[in-house]
């Protein structure tokens, strides 16, 4: 019943569920509806122009498909960044190797700490004094290694 209403419809089906598809992407996250939303609508008029048959115009509404998402992968994907530029994602200890901070309580039996921002994060390196300036030089879990600056 629902197929033969489509059918029905002919082109204007496919240029209804190309608009639906559409209004699915403001919901939803990504942008992979609007690509099939615009595959749609080219079946749509492709279907209007050339008067297709509905397991053509289902065909090219696949081949359509996979083209419209290759294409807007390949318009959407972001420029790689350059290695030295780019943040690690959810390892921020990494980002911090290298640079020099003040300690905030001295370096006791190996261990101290250091401000970072809003932070406050655990050193191990040679017994300094607190206010000393370190280098970090590597992290172990969730420790930083400090040395001389």
């Amino acid at each position: 019943m629902i197929a033969d209403a489509f059918i029905g419809l002919g082109a204007w089906a496919w240029i209804i569920l190309g608009v639906v598809l559409i209004g699915i992407e403001l919901l939803a996250p990504g942008s992979f509806f609007l690509w099939l939303g615009l595959a749609a609508i080219a079946t749509g008029m492709l279907d209007a122009l050339l008067g297709l048959s509905w397991q053509a115009a289902g065909l090219l509404f696949a081949l359509l498909s996979v083209g419209t998402v290759i294409l807007g992968r390949y318009v959407t994907r972001s420029k790689k960044q350059p290695e030295a530029e780019a943040a690690p994602l959810n390892q921020r200890g990494q980002a911090l190797v290298g640079r020099v901070f003040t300690l905030e309580t001295p370096i006791k039996d190996g261990e101290g700490r250091i401000r970072v921002d809003d932070s406050s994060w655990r050193v191990t390196g040679a017994d300094r004094f607190a206010g000393a300036k370190v280098r970090v030089v590597r992290i172990e879990g969730s420790t930083l290694v400090v040395d001389d600056p």
